[in-house]
């Protein structure tokens, strides 16, 4: 779903890709056509530029040009996001010619329409601006139906953002509307190119980026400045504030404070808080990137940040102004955070372990942390039960998905990978010593993806655990490889660089979670339960497969001189599929659906999640306001007592 209010997975202290980089890639038609078939044989699905992949290319294309809809019109773009079959063909036809001419015609239009935009802007200059504009007018925007209409949406943006600015002070309304003014100017340049060479390789990107996302969701291409970018992401370490942002137009929405940054230090700045200036510049309008550059700096020097906080004021909402100082500071974005806690259950406790990603460094890794935990745990207390918490928990390296899938279960395939040959290969837990094999409960949300995906459907699989949470996880299934190695950032191809979706992930049962996600057993809604977000959601996303199941291993997989050596392994100990756990389902759902009921806080917080759009950062804490977290222990309670320990053996 494509929202004028994108929220876009941003830390404060990582700059986020740009839609145009400042500088184009140095690129000719021959050499987009080469870096578009690599990706097309790299891709799970896609391999070949054809009339399928030419459509979606051509509305992708104008969709990358004008993403907020505020140049172009229905008119103009009316034959590239509804193609006909005859223009599909020639643009297949045409790239395999190296002629991108369908493309020119269109990037030509963006082009009268800035000149048309500018315009239109100089006639607003001196327009009486209307009143009470709201932001929900500029969600979901389509494409408006002809000039009049144009000039109406730039018309009532313009008010929006004067009324936004006024919030500041009336001497910075100028200067913020001049920054606008400013960014849009400066993205125009881009486009238009400082030569017709430029312009051209410009062009070009944009439609190398137009297939690469017409392949599926998870598919990028990069300029070598987005490259560049993109490497600081992965390794995870700059220095900022440490937060993530919504990007709004009136400024930037702090929808999450990274544990142990400077902004979680600081304890003056609030989930729900709104910047819209830093050191004094405004912010609100500005291009995101810009914004981002104006937090980060240097460590140890102060940043100053404007914000808007809403105040309850008797039955009234009012919204305060808070100038606060933060001190930037390192920010290494490590994955191996975990957490690990106990709850008193009769002589004895419930473990909650909260891994927030799989990771692997020289000093750590999930399993091993967890391995260890664990360990410190059954050797000091009795240990009933095991929460494995994965909610928000993004993924991270499949070897680790493994490794903590292995901590609960004897030797047996885990996952299985597909990959673009078809080829199927098998990825396995060789050891038959399980570091808990007593009653074990996987939580989930909507957030949880990936990797956390293939662990909690692999122990669903195996009957080892019940599942508990949201509806259902993220849906990625799908893994992806990029073209620049982490080690070598500084050598980026002057062409750009990708990522592209190479296979497909499928647990022991056969089952991808790519689309649908790992299902609950047991439903404990939390925030993110009403939310429209997953892969279902996403543009062009890959659908959902199933392979044959894998319980039975019979090793085909593995090279002739390695596999007797594995069947050895298993003979010692291979996990069997425990069925026994469902029958006590339908009474476990019954329990927790009256005490849900039953509990006015609980009710309260399912109304407040119906509105979508709550800010309360309340509901995300984990502790003693985590209602789902709550219920989850009490979920393992009623499992203790109602299911004979040794049907979970």
């Amino acid at each position: 779903m494509i929202t004028f209010s994108r929220i876009l997975t941003l830390l404060l202290s990582v700059t986020c890709l740009l839609s145009a980089a400042k500088t184009p890639p140095e690129i000719t038609p021959r050499e987009a056509r080469h870096k578009i078939q690599e990706i097309l044989r790299s891709h799970v699905t896609h391999k070949s530029f054809d009339k399928e992949v030419a459509m979606r290319t051509l509305k992708n294309f104008v969709e990358e040009l004008d993403p907020l809809k505020t140049y172009l019109t229905y008119d103009e773009v009316i034959q590239y996001i509804e193609p006909s079959d005859e223009l599909c063909q020639k643009v297949a036809m045409g790239f395999k010619r190296d002629d991108f001419s369908q493309f020119t015609e269109s990037y030509n239009i963006m082009i009268r329409a800035i000149e048309r935009r500018n315009r239109f802007e100089d006639q607003i200059d001196n327009e009486v601006l209307p009143t009470n504009v709201q932001s929900h007018e500029f969600e979901e925007m389509d494409w408006c139906e002809n000039e009049n209409a144009l000039y109406t949406r730039l018309l009532r943006i313009r008010a929006f953002q004067r009324e936004t600015s006024k919030k500041l002070n009336d001497t910075n309304v100028n200067q913020f509307l001049q920054r606008v003014k400013k960014q849009r100017l400066s993205h125009e340049e881009t486009l238009i190119g400082s030569s017709t060479t430029a312009q051209n390789q410009m062009k070009l990107s944009f439609v190398i980026k137009a297939t690469a996302s017409a392949l599926d969701s998870h598919t990028v291409y990069f300029t070598p400045h987005e490259a560049a970018q993109f490497m600081i992401q992965v390794q995870q370490r700059l220095f900022g504030i440490g937060a993530q942002l919504k990007d709004d137009l009136n400024g930037f929405s702090i929808v999450r404070i990274v544990e142990g940054g400077p902004a979680d230090r600081a304890e003056n700045i609030k989930v729900g808080d709104r910047i819209i200036a830093v050191n004094n510049e405004p912010v609100a309008g500005m291009d995101i990137t810009d914004a981002v550059e104006l937090i980060r700096g240097p460590q140890g020097t102060p940043v100053n940040l404007t914000i808007l906080r809403e105040m309850q004021e008797e039955e009234e909402l009012i919204e305060e102004k808070i100038d606060i100082r933060i001190v930037r500071d390192e920010i290494v974005l490590k994955e191996s955070r975990f957490d690990i806690d106990t709850q008193p259950f009769g002589d004895g406790v419930i473990a909650h372990v909260h891994l927030h990603a799989f990771y692997q460094d020289p000093n750590s890794s999930s399993s091993d942390d967890i391995r260890d935990a664990l360990g410190t745990i059954i050797k000091d207390h009795k240990l009933y039960g095991v929460i494995l918490d994965l909610r928000n928990n993004p993924g991270g390296l499949l070897p680790q998905a493994v490794a903590v899938t292995g901590l609960f279960i004897k030797c047996g395939v885990v996952v299985s990978i597909k990959d673009n040959t078809q080829a199927v290969q098998h990825l396995r837990h060789l050891s038959d010593e399980p570091v808990w094999d007593g009653p074990l409960m996987v939580l989930i949300n909507k957030a949880s993806a990936s990797a956390s995906e293939i662990v909690a459907q692999t122990l669903q699989d195996y009957g080892r655990a019940i599942i508990v949470g949201d509806e259902h996880t993220f849906g990625k299934g799908s893994y992806q490889t990029f073209t620049l190695e982490s080690n070598h950032p500084n050598k980026i191809n002057r062409q750009g660089e990708y990522k592209v979706t190479r296979g497909i992930y499928y647990t022991v049962s056969g089952k991808t979670p790519q689309l649908t996600g790992a299902l609950s057993d047991i439903e404990v809604p939390g925030p993110f339960s009403k939310m429209e977000i997953g892969e279902a959601y996403a543009k062009y996303p890959l659908q959902n497969d199933v392979i044959p199941a894998n319980f039975k291993d019979d090793l085909t997989d593995v090279h002739p001189l390695y596999r007797m050596k594995v069947r050895k392994l298993y003979m010692k100990g291979q996990q069997q599929v425990n069925h026994q756990l469902g029958q006590y389902y339908p009474k476990l759902r019954e329990n927790s659906a009256a005490r849900i009921e039953a509990n006015k806080n609980y009710q309260a917080f399912l109304i407040e999640i119906e509105k979508k759009d709550f800010s309360d950062d309340s509901l995300f804490e984990v502790g003693s306001n985590d209602l789902q977290l709550e219920e989850s222990y009490n979920v393992m309670k009623d499992m203790l007592q109602i299911i004979p320990y040794n049907k979970w053996l």
